[in-house]
């Protein structure tokens, strides 16, 4: 046996620890972000278009929030990103690819460059972070911990998703091939694969698509960003230290329904 039992009181507990959460300006991300800064971590909140609501995200979180801008797709945006997070707080302990695109095209509408911006932007960019992260803590001990925001579209496709179902797929196999690789380095790496969570205004956008959701969802509800932040919070702490490479499916159920 080796390694240190952390007593049950602290497992939670993520003070001094820099997280940095991509797509963070909003929804999902600013969930995440959040429930993490209650657990006591530093936070990196990234944005690409909208820097008005990382700062709005960071503003609530405290002086231990930072944000950083970039579209992840090239290496020099990434860079950037982890420039910014080790300028602050010196160095990097976790990393949540959260950022993420979801356009809804039927297949034969999808262009040849619909489908690569989608791959850039779901699957590159978090390899690209990854990598990044991983060359980082080789640099020092400790570990470290990796977080991709999949789907529970990654295991069943909805109609006129082909390409985000699958950047979702990609990105599944994506940490366990990572969490293969990367766990000589002390490095976990794991997914969550939310269903349907709320945002502003998807009732009255979407009406018909949350009331089938709501009807098909054993817990009867949509997912709250909170949802999301609590099971990453868990991936990220002690309490799944000797978790890696798995997926855990966050949908109230939903996936439990047979769809034949």
């Amino acid at each position: 046996m080796s390694g240190s039992i952390p007593p049950v009181a602290g497992l939670l507990d993520l003070t001094g620890r820099t997280i940095i959460v991509t797509g963070a300006s909003g929804g999902i991300g600013g969930g995440i972000a959040g429930r993490l800064a209650e657990a006591g971590a530093n936070l990196v909140c990234h944005y690409h278009g909208n820097r008005a609501g990382a700062e709005a995200v960071a503003a609530a979180l405290g002086e231990r929030a930072i944000i950083a801008g970039g579209d992840l797709s090239g290496e020099a945006d990434v860079a950037a990103v982890m420039a910014t997070a080790l300028e602050r707080f010196g160095t990097v302990h976790g990393l949540v690819n959260n950022a993420g695109f979801q356009p809804v095209a039927a297949l034969a509408d999808i262009s040849q460059q619909d489908w690569a911006r989608m791959m850039a932007i779901n699957t590159a960019a978090p390899f690209l972070l990854t990598r990044a992260f991983a060359a980082h803590v080789a640099t020092r001990e400790g570990g470290g911990a990796v977080l991709n925001i999949a789907s529970i579209e990654g295991h069943q496709p909805a109609s006129g998703h082909a390409h985000y179902a699958a950047s979702k797929a990609a990105l599944l196999m994506f940490t366990r091939a990572a969490a293969l690789e990367l766990g000589a380095l002390g490095i976990r790496v794991n997914a969550i694969s939310p269903g349907l969570v709320h945002r502003d205004g998807i009732e009255e956008g979407w009406p018909e698509g949350v009331g089938r959701w709501r009807a098909a969802a054993p817990l009867g509800r949509l997912g709250q960003p909170q949802d999301i932040g609590d099971a990453a919070l868990f991936l990220l702490s002690d309490a799944a230290r000797w978790v890696t490479g798995a997926d855990l499916v966050v949908d109230g159920g939903v996936s439990t329904r047979p769809t034949w």
